[in-house]
């Protein structure tokens, strides 16, 4: 009892007392008890609404940027940790669905429906999910499991979007 206690007390120092432990967290989010990739989803959505409404040319770059900014941030508070991909690190879920939601309208449905699909490929991780997860090590494992799990839900929103205005 005595060392889990200890072990959450070094988790809540470097998820809130660096600003890279920080942001790697979700702005605390990924400290939930309950779900915390989940909870790095909630909180990724207003800012999906901000990026959304960047244009294309910026959106794209910026999307690049937090992607290598999280490869960074997740490394390093991973590390700090002792841990291969602790389950509080969320950066990576927060990427996964900005990026899920990079070519969808900004409706509520569409969000909603994202989200729900993104966690489902992020929970489940059909393969090659798995495979990044277990092939690449660090900052970058983390991040590009979750990467993945983007593309998938991506494919399935686009494919749903087109099927109801008539394009396929």
């Amino acid at each position: 009892m005595k060392k889990l206690i200890e072990q959450d007390s070094k988790v809540r120092q470097v998820a809130l007392g660096t600003p890279v432990g920080f942001l790697a967290f979700g702005l605390g989010s990924g400290l939930s008890r309950y779900a915390p990739g989940t909870m790095g989803t909630v909180i990724a959505v207003p800012f999906a609404i901000l990026l959304k409404g960047m244009p294309a040319i910026a959106f794209w770059p910026a999307l690049v940027a937090l992607f290598v900014a999280g490869v960074y941030l997740c490394g390093v508070t991973a590390k700090r940790l002792g841990q291969h991909d602790p389950g509080g690190i969320v950066w990576d879920e927060m990427v996964g669905y900005w990026l899920t939601v990079a070519l969808l309208p900004l409706q509520w449905t569409w969000m909603l429906a994202a989200f729900l699909l993104f966690r489902f490929f992020d929970i489940f991780k059909p393969w090659p999910v798995s495979l990044a997860e277990k092939r690449f090590g660090g900052g970058l494992g983390i991040m590009l499991d979750d990467v993945i799990a983007a593309l998938y839900a991506m494919l399935v929103m686009v494919l749903a979007q087109q099927f109801l205005q008539g394009q396929l």
